[in-house]
């Protein structure tokens, strides 16, 4: 099949009309299909996007959302002293244990795990890579753990 062997179907693609030309032209008079009046029946006529004639666009008229995410700022994850209660006594606790124990969601091997002072500690265990509330470290001390970075 080449460009000049192709041949044209009956009906395929039908004669633009002619809009502004009068009455006889086949659409309309003097208002060609444009309805009466306003500023879509204008020349030149170029709608900005969101633009509502003058009424608040929809755009501005609903409730903000968004704002700004630090890119910096990191998850934080708490977790209550009571629960570290469930891991045997001089074991090493850090993240991956917790994840291992559902304490804390998979999800948050990259966040920071807060333990806070709810509740009480009554095993010696040796703490890795957590950060602590005042009255969490406290009582992690009194309970006489070792705390590491």
């Amino acid at each position: 099949m080449e460009l000049n062997n192709i041949i044209k179907i009956f009906g395929n693609k039908n004669k633009s009309k002619r809009l502004g030309r009068g009455i006889g032209s086949g659409v309309g008079g003097h208002t060609v299909g444009r309805g009466a009046k306003g500023q879509k029946a204008r020349a030149g006529n170029k709608h900005l996007q969101g633009f509502e004639g003058g009424q608040v666009p929809l755009f501005k008229r609903l409730p903000q959302i968004g704002g700004f995410i630090s890119h910096t700022a990191q998850e934080v994850v708490t977790l209550d002293l009571s629960k570290l209660n469930s891991f045997k006594e001089g074991s090493k606790v850090s993240i991956k244990e917790l994840i291992a124990k559902n304490m804390v969601s998979p999800m948050s091997k990259k966040a920071l795990v807060k333990v806070l002072g709810n509740g009480t500690l009554e095993k010696k265990l040796t703490l890795i890579g957590f950060t602590y509330s005042k009255s969490a470290k406290i009582a992690v001390e009194k309970a006489g753990c070792e705390l590491q970075a």
